[in-house]
């Protein structure tokens, strides 16, 4: 943040302004630069320092999170003790002295509560957070079995040495997976970027020599060190009774002891710097090559963060960014530009620091030219620095804030509870403020409509300094990067130009020239059975309505059409491939991508088109308000999407560059074998250099714009908050007036199975360099099955019980892997409609032990399947189920889908969920086996 140093100089000017803004609200009865903290959280201290958050929230219904927030982290370690921070992260889920060993995931998974899901952790430098998260708490003994969770959490972790020998391979295994080009090249740089500071030397993942060789007593002396009352905080926020919950948190907190003599809790500084700090680093596999410039300042004192006047800082930040990413963007369009793309942000440094922030400038190198990239993202911070902003820009800027926190202001009946969480974890880590929803909303319109851009380009002279610079350069080994000296002449050229006003050019005329005359809806029927109405328009398209109340302002849309890219030639297998993200990178008739970001700056829309082999969506979501435009996108989208030839090439070279260093990352090559290995249509592999090189941006649009062509193929959804005199108009006007054909709409699909994977079994063997070795490896297993809403529910079962086993033998038990799960999804269209995945890396040792212990497992599934195992998975569905019944997206989705094949998943799931047994798993998991689709395919390191 540029924070304290950066407004010292306006302090007296904003504390002015701030009793001007309270002066003019009714937020609090007395002027005064403090900030109210919301009053429907309760927070509280016991008498040993320990803090709560209790929050009363029916968002979902009948559910809580449980955190505990832990002012620790990395960065409190010695020498002796680098990554146990993170290890013990890890042992919170062995065994606590009320759950011993993994008793705390088998117990919450029987109660709904996925591992890895919705129960999890981090661990940073100076932070530790352990969520229990979407707990169905109607049952008052399950609250208290999660509170005893976080107290064991806090003071009760068991440590047992055998469970921390098992987690040593797995320790071992996530800093194997982790340790690739970046990360090499930040270890490595991270001392000379904090020179005589911790920050350089306590990443999270510590070193191999001490996870694997530590002594028990170690990690005990960490926790019983760091892990007390004064560090930590407790979070309960949901459908609970407030007054209940924090008599709970004062009988059972209260007894943890706060030590006679605690060691003090250090915040590590960062010292100033008079010359500029150059950290150069490169590694084979490096994915890209990144220059980083960084100004530092002082961090905003916590004490005085809970002000209108930080509030003030905070909003003329986020313009800054806003407008400086703006301008970026835009010269990253132009196909000439000498750099890939570059943003700004303020904040910790790499987003580690609690003790320095700054104002930082990330830069993508095009063609490997680090001296461009430099210069092209320095010149515009310093432009913005010496000419500031222009009134457009800010308009802009303004709105686009306005609009989200207007949106927010809008639901804030139905905040979920992890929004409230992660503000309380913050308030409580760092200070941040916690107003209400309804006093953040009135003071920021207040302050955003009265700050002018003069203010913001008097901060913005300070942007940048004379001192505290820190230049980080991030390459492949094979890329020839420029010396510190070269990069010092480069910034110090930009220092003394005489930099001109920046030229905003923003359109006005209208993005539809011409609208035809509006159609007319024919008919409107009843659908009982969703609670629909569906309309039919005079071109012949349907389009079905469910007004609901489930959020306001929200309005979902979703329109689904048969017959996708299948029937397209393999020979334009290049531009098949570039329609993955041709659409995010659209413009609408005249107006490019770029026209369209600022034209609908200030408004709360979207709309993406995705194409599959076998159907076309069009997905979107609007506010009220900004309905009218939403429709005025969908109508240009149908019948304009376009590329303009100067913006297409400019993100050709951007791709282009980033894919030219990619291909030597292992990751990179193994998806690139992997999908040539599966699909034997050339249109299913990767994007990959010479695919980007050879789109023919014509053929593109062409076959683009032939599957939105006929607007009767699709049938529309709009779901939420809607009132049909409003929308009707809109239909007419947009929908009815689109160009389609009933008689020739689209009814089905082609099969090709050239684009589904390839039947039969085998295994493929693939090499590559790699610094880390490990063996990177993907199982697919493919069958057909009959399309029902009971198998679809046994193939996700089968899935989400073969990765708690492999979670358990490969991970846990031998320590092979940090990551492994598997996928099991049945579609609706295809002919080998069942995917079984399992993508993992793994330690190159145990490579055939590993894979035949998977093999005997999903054989195993056809023969063994445990009602203790199938529970705690339909638990989960049940309450993931009924959460969906009240959410817009869900009702859309689920209707659309079923446009597919006729086959309703939606209604009546939690009793399908209920009546699978083990018997019907084993009979879907034999039944795909004995189809003999069993494919692997591995990369090791040459």
């Amino acid at each position: 943040l540029i924070h304290y140093s950066m407004f010292k100089n306006f302090r007296r000017a904003l504390l002015a302004f701030a009793a001007i803004l309270f002066a003019a609200t009714a937020v609090v009865a007395q002027q005064s630069d403090e900030l109210p903290i919301d009053q429907a959280v309760r927070i509280g201290k016991l008498p040993n320092g320990l803090t709560y958050y209790i929050r009363h929230n029916e968002t979902p219904k009948g559910q809580a999170d449980f955190y505990i927030a832990q002012k620790v982290g990395s960065i409190l370690e010695e020498e002796n003790q680098r990554g146990l921070a993170h290890f013990l992260e890890h042992m919170c889920f062995n065994g606590t002295t009320n759950f011993p060993d993994s008793m705390i995931v088998t117990w919450l998974e029987t109660k709904g509560v996925k591992f890895g899901r919705n129960l999890n952790a981090y661990t940073s430098v100076d932070e530790t957070v352990y969520n229990i998260s979407n707990v169905p708490i109607t049952d008052k003994a399950v609250q208290d079995s999660c509170l005893l969770i976080l107290h064991d959490w806090a003071n009760e972790v068991t440590l047992d040495p055998r469970q921390i020998e098992k987690e040593r391979g797995v320790i071992h295994e996530e800093w194997r997976r982790s340790m690739q080009g970046q990360m090499r090249i930040l270890e490595e740089q991270l001392p000379v970027i904090f020179p005589d500071s911790r920050y350089g030397v306590r990443l999270p993942i510590g070193t191999m020599e001490v996870v694997d060789n530590f002594p028990p007593q170690a990690i005990r002396d960490y926790y019983e060190t760091w892990y007390r009352p004064d560090n930590q905080g407790i979070i309960v926020v949901g459908d609970i009774d407030v007054d209940e919950v924090e008599g709970k948190i004062k009988s059972m907190f209260s007894d943890i002891e706060m030590p006679a003599n605690p060691k003090e809790r250090v915040y590590y500084p960062i010292e100033d710097n008079e010359e500029t700090i150059y950290a150069i680093g490169t590694d084979d596999e490096m994915t890209s090559t990144i220059a980083m410039m960084a100004f530092k300042t002082d961090v905003y004192p916590r004490e005085e963060k809970n002000t209108v006047t930080y509030l003030t800082v905070k909003y003329i930040e986020r313009m800054i960014a806003s407008m400086l990413n703006s301008r970026l963007n835009d010269l990253a369009m132009d196909p000439e530009a000498k750099f890939a793309g570059a943003s700004v942000m303020f904040g910790s440094m790499l987003g580690i620091t609690k003790t320095k922030d700054a104002f930082q400038i990330q830069s993508a190198a095009k063609n490997d030219d680090v001296l461009s990239a430099v210069e092209i993202a320095f010149r515009e911070a310093m432009r913005a620095q010496k000419a500031g902003f222009t009134d457009t820009e800010y308009d802009r800027a303004r709105s686009e804030y306005l609009a989200a926190l207007e949106n927010v202001y809008n639901g804030r009946d139905k905040r979920e509870n992890e929004s409230y969480v992660n503000e309380y974890v913050a308030n409580f880590i760092d200070g941040e403020p916690i107003p209400s929803i309804e006093d953040e909303y009135n003071i920021m319109n207040l302050i955003a409509n009265n700050i002018d851009v003069n203010l913001i380009n008097q901060v913005a002279t300070d942007l940048i300094g004379d001192e505290n610079r820190l230049v980080l350069v991030m390459a492949p080994s094979k890329v020839a990067v420029p010396t510190a000296d070269e990069i010092a002449a480069v910034m110090a050229g930009i220092d003394a130009e005489d930099l001109e006003a920046f030229e905003d050019n923003v359109r006005t005329d209208p993005l539809i020239p011409e609208l035809p005359a509006p159609g007319k809806v024919t008919s409107i029927v009843d659908d009982e059975k969703w609670g629909t109405k569906v309309l039919t328009l005079s071109n012949g398209v349907k389009v079905v309505v469910k007004p609901t109340d489930f959020k306001k302002d929200e309005i979902i849309f979703e329109a689904l059409a048969l017959g996708g890219t299948s029937a397209m030639p393999d020979e334009r297998a290049n531009e098949l491939i570039a329609m993955q993200i041709a659409p995010l990178i659209a413009g609408r008739g005249s107006y490019t991508n770029s026209d369209l970001e600022k034209y609908l700056k200030g408004k709360h829309i979207s709309i993406v088109p995705s194409f599959d082999d076998y159907y076309r969506e069009i997905q979107g979501q609007s506010t009220v308000k900004d309905l009218p435009t939403f429709m005025e996108l969908l109508y240009a989208t149908m019948t304009e999407l376009s590329w303009d030839e100067k913006e297409f090439e400019a993100i050709r070279g951007m791709l282009k560059s980033s894919l030219a260093n990619a291909v030597s990352s292992p990751e990179f090559v193994f998806s690139v074998k992997t999908s040539e290995e599966l699909y034997e249509s050339p249109a299913k592999h990767q994007l990959t250099p010479e695919v980007v090189d050879n789109v023919n941006r014509e053929e593109l649009a062409k076959m683009v714009k032939s599957l939105l062509a006929n607007a009767a193929d699709y049938t529309m959804f709009f779901v939420g908050d809607i009132d049909m005199d409003t929308l009707i108009p809109l239909l007419e006007q947009y929908v009815a007036t689109l160009p389609a054909d009933a008689a020739t709409a689209t009814k089905n699909y082609v099969a090709n199975p050239a684009r589904e994977v390839k039947t039969g079994s085998g295994t493929a063997q693939f090499n590559t360099k790699m610094q880390t070795p490990q063996t990177y490896c993907a199982v697919m297993i493919t069958g057909k099955v009959p399309y029902s809403a009971k198998n679809r529910t046994i193939a996700s079962m089968t899935g989400q019980i073969l990765s708690n086993r492999l979670l358990h033998k490969i991970r846990e038990d031998m320590g092979a892997t940090y990551s492994i799960g598997a996928g099991a999804a049945l579609s609706r269209v295809g002919n080998n409609n069942v995917e079984i995945q399992i993508p993992f890396p793994m330690k190159p040792e145990m490579k055939d032990q590993v894979m035949a212990e998977i093999k005997k497992m999903i054989e195993e599934m056809g023969t063994d399947i445990r009602v203790d195992e199938i529970s705690p998975i339909q638990e989960y569905m049940i309450k993931d189920y009924k959460e969906s019944l009240e959410k817009n997206n869900a009702w859309a989705s689920a209707m659309s889908a079923e446009i597919m094949n006729g086959v309703d998943t939606f209604h009546g799931a939690d009793e399908v969920i209920s009546s699978i047994t083990p018997e019907d798993i084993q009979n879907f998991v034999k039944e795909v086996l004995a189809q003999d689709n069993y494919r692997i395919v591995f990369l090791d390191a040459e």
